[in-house]
């Protein structure tokens, strides 16, 4: 990869970066669907304003707690109800209705060819997306992508993360658990949140998207281009 950067893990971010998603519809509408998932027993608004602040508490986690734990304190009980008691409403919700929300994501076509070259170059390959969300929903979302049957050596989800980006401990337990030099591991994504991992050390390739703002204070990528122009690099 050139003379500046030996390349051993590639960190894919998943929003605006291995799929297009339109968040403006995506997160309104996962919000909504989730909330209807127990308005049997919950009014929707109340769901959604403790979605929102056990969100915001994940979004500062100091790192002490994973950020279930972290959600799951400021979510619950919830007008009396337990974890116990809503839990399956939400699996459920997961296992029959999130795939409706495909409608708001669009296949990027490089995405497949660019992880399988990862995979084909001998380098680890790792999910960085937003830990807020369990396992089951973002595996989903890596299917809608088209690469949901690659072996990845992590992926970050709510359960096995205790910060979230753009907190610097993210990506320093992602480096700890690969086990790779900070400085060997690039970090693919669409927004100033990925490109903090610049940060720790880590080379960083922008890949634009809707999502990405120029105006905030994002470090100066080492790479951009569009997805498939990291295949390049590898």
């Amino acid at each position: 990869m050139g003379q500046k950067h030996n390349i051993k893990a590639v960190l894919f971010d998943l929003d605006g970066t291995l799929i297009d998603v339109d968040l403006k519809q995506f997160i309104p509408n996962y919000l909504r669907m989730l909330s209807e998932s127990i308005s049997h027993l919950v009014p929707q608004r109340k769901v959604i304003s403790k979605l929102l602040k056990a969100s915001e508490a994940v979004n500062h986690n100091d790192g002490n707690k994973t950020n279930d734990s972290v959600f799951a304190e400021v979510f619950f009980p919830l007008e009396g109800y337990t974890r116990e008691e809503i839990q399956p409403y939400f699996d459920k919700f997961y296992e029959n209705e999130f795939v409706k929300l495909k409608q708001y994501t669009v296949k990027k076509e490089s995405a497949f060819s660019v992880v399988q070259k990862v995979f084909e170059s001998n380098l680890e390959a790792v999910i960085a997306t937003t830990p807020v969300l369990p396992l089951t929903a973002i595996k989903q979302r890596l299917d809608w992508a088209g690469v949901g049957n690659f072996d990845f050596k992590l992926i970050t989800h709510i359960e096995n993360s205790r910060a979230n980006k753009p907190n610097l401990l993210y990506y320093k337990d992602i480096v700890q658990f690969m086990g790779i030099p900070a400085n060997n591991c690039l970090m693919v994504g669409d927004e100033a949140k990925d490109m903090i991992a610049a940060k720790i050390g880590c080379p960083t390739f922008l890949v634009e998207s809707s999502n990405t703002d120029f105006s905030s204070s994002m470090p100066e990528p080492d790479y951009k281009g569009s997805l498939k122009d990291v295949i390049k690099l590898l």
